[in-house]
């Protein structure tokens, strides 16, 4: 699998923070806010209030990655257009949506007030086309199609190399392909400040759990072991980990409640442990997950 990570256009180039000028608006504005909102930030070199607000616009337009985008255009430089918006005072910010304007204030706004004004033109917008492919790609990894899940994972990290969900379902998606080497590669390149990010975490599970798989024992032969002794915890552990290999995720868990049935406290509670990682693993919303953790809670609580 091609190493992605890293490559590709910044999230932050020109694409989502430009220029624009009366000859270009109608490409720059209207034209793109087809697709997305597009904020057009009216402003002149000499503004003070401008010089505090378009430098916010920029910073939470760029962590926005793609949801919307900001277009500048110099009052005076552009004043037909400007005249054409009615824009008395600056700075003026105009959104528009569908190649109109649907929204706008003036003068400049605390970070917070903006951070609320672009969410707002976010989810009138729908999800973003980064967003849709990242959905795409986890519902493909849900039923099986690690392959077609990794190339729209790449895709999405070609142009936006330091999403995070992306990279952590490139991982899965390597896991799934058995290529859980590269799957460990592409973790260690997230940044530490997202080690808690669930999709991460979902990541590391799967890797540790397919790193296990390499000492898994013949599931025959523990299936025999624990007919012969059901008690023997470290023999249906062992079957637990093989049936997780195998695909057989709802064996696995059952296994592994029936250990903390039997002995909630075994081996420093390792059955526990091994079983919140393949609920990370799979996702909170698959089915052995919430099955598993009914079952979970009705051991622990009754």
């Amino acid at each position: 699998m091609e190493q992605l990570i890293g490559g590709g256009a910044p999230a932050d180039g020109a694409d989502l923070i430009k220029d624009t000028d009366t000859h270009n608006f109608q490409a720059d504005v209207l034209d793109a806010s087809q697709e997305v909102p597009v904020i057009v930030d009216f402003w002149a070199p000499w503004c003070g209030p401008c010089k505090q607000l378009t430098p916010l616009l920029e910073k939470l337009v760029t962590e926005g990655r793609g949801k919307v985008k900001l277009v500048k255009l110099n009052v005076d430089e552009n004043q037909a257009l400007a005249q054409q918006f009615r824009v008395q005072s600056i700075p003026a910010v105009f959104a528009f949506f569908g190649g109109r304007p649907v929204d706008g204030f003036t003068g400049a706004l605390p970070e917070s007030q903006l951070r609320q004004f672009i969410d707002k033109l976010s989810q009138a917008a729908g999800p973003s086309p980064i967003d849709e492919a990242l959905e795409q790609a986890k519902a493909a990894l849900s039923e099986g199609k690690a392959e077609e899940a990794a190339g729209i994972f790449a895709a999405v990290l070609k142009e936006d190399p330091t999403n995070v969900t992306a990279a952590a379902g490139l991982a899965r998606a390597a896991v799934a392909l058995g290529e859980v080497a590269q799957a460990r590669q592409i973790l260690s390149q997230i940044p530490t400040e997202h080690a808690g990010h669930a999709d991460v975490e979902a990541a590391f599970s799967a890797v540790e759990l397919a790193e296990q798989a390499a000492d898994a024992g013949d599931a025959g032969e523990l299936e025999a072991k624990v007919a012969a002794n059901e008690d023997d915890h470290q023999a249906r552990y062992d079957l637990a980990v093989a049936l997780y290999t195998a695909g057989d995720n709802e064996g696995a868990v059952e296994h592994l409640l029936e250990i903390i049935r039997r002995d909630r406290e075994w081996n420093e509670e390792e059955a526990r442990k091994q079983l919140l990682k393949i609920f990370e693993a799979l996702g909170p919303t698959h089915a052995d997950t919430i099955k598993g953790r009914r079952g979970l809670s009705s051991i622990l609580f009754s």
